[in-house]
């Protein structure tokens, strides 16, 4: 999906659409739906407006729309690292062995459909968030100078 797709679901997708969303960022209906109108070339919506539509529905997929665009994929932080570093070590080699048998599964027949690349992604995903998780935990030791 690229990100004008993407800016247009987002507002028609919310409840009510851009009748509903627009006075909620300040904006008119008439104004939103032309600057997400993806055959509309005078309204464009600007990387401020984008950004309050998607704190404002907690909807991300221009973000991750535009990271793809540009060869990114995108794995929201977890806020805290919960946990000894043993059990979030044993995570994130559960999590490895979720990915490597989700991608032994997908590549036992030779070939690998979008289903079993979508499904393989998620657990790839997964497993680099077990270990963002386990590396925020050693700077957090580090931060509070404790071994």
């Amino acid at each position: 999906m690229n990100i004008i797709d993407a800016a247009y679901q987002t507002v028609h997708d919310y409840p009510g659409g851009s009748e509903s969303l627009a006075p909620r960022i300040g904006m008119s209906p008439a104004v939103l739906r032309n600057k997400v109108n993806p055959n509309n070339d005078t309204h464009h919506l600007t990387v401020r407006e984008a950004n309050m539509i998607m704190a404002f529905t907690k909807d991300y997929r221009m973000l991750h729309a535009l990271s793809a665009e540009h060869g990114f994929v995108l794995q929201k932080a977890e806020d805290a690292a919960e946990g000894t570093v043993f059990q979030l070590l044993l995570r994130a080699n559960a999590a490895e062995g979720d990915l490597d048998k989700e991608l032994n599964d997908a590549l036992a027949d030779g070939r690998l459909t979008q289903n079993e690349l979508k499904r393989v992604l998620a657990k790839n995903m997964a497993q680099a968030s077990a270990q963002m998780a386990l590396m925020r935990k050693l700077c957090e030791i580090v931060e509070q100078g404790r071994a």
